[in-house]
């Protein structure tokens, strides 16, 4: 059989949204993101899409945030007529405690990051702590009400 070499793939994660910039804020702010720069050439977002003959109302449907220092996954916000109807499919874990740290140890490092994520729009929905090595989380919903944990 042939060696094949297979490389890893970059993904952005892409959420559907009543307000783009406004989910992108929370996120930016939750994950220590900042917005993408536009395209080289350009100084402004408005600038490129006013080049390419993209509406103001058109280029409001969507934003984007990235890591700052290259490691994660581009942030991708679009605009979608429909409300969030179910639980997520799909959700992000905000890692925030050490693996090493015992339980309440984590629950401590958790908990002040819990509420800054209040704070700026979440909703805290059920902690577990489950006292084994399964760990110790927190259930939250983003400002628009997309499931994620904090662990």
């Amino acid at each position: 059989m042939p060696y094949c070499w297979r490389m890893a793939r970059t993904f952005q994660v892409t959420f559907d949204a009543r307000n783009p910039r406004a989910l992108a804020d929370f996120w930016s702010e939750a994950l220590g993101y900042v917005r993408q720069s536009p395209p080289p050439g350009y100084d402004t977002w408005d600038a490129f899409a006013m080049d390419k003959g993209i509406s103001a109302d058109e280029s409001e449907k969507y934003d984007s945030v990235i890591d700052p220092d290259g490691n994660g996954p581009r942030l991708f916000f679009q605009k979608v007529p429909e409300e969030k109807a179910a639980k997520n499919r799909m959700h992000l874990d905000v890692n925030v405690a050490g693996h090493g740290l015992p339980d309440e140890g984590r629950r401590s490092a958790i908990n002040p990051e819990v509420e800054r994520l209040v704070d700026l729009g979440a909703t805290r929905l059920e902690d577990f702590d489950l006292g084994d090595s399964s760990g110790v989380w927190t259930v939250m919903q983003d400002p628009e009400g997309n499931e994620f944990c904090v662990q």
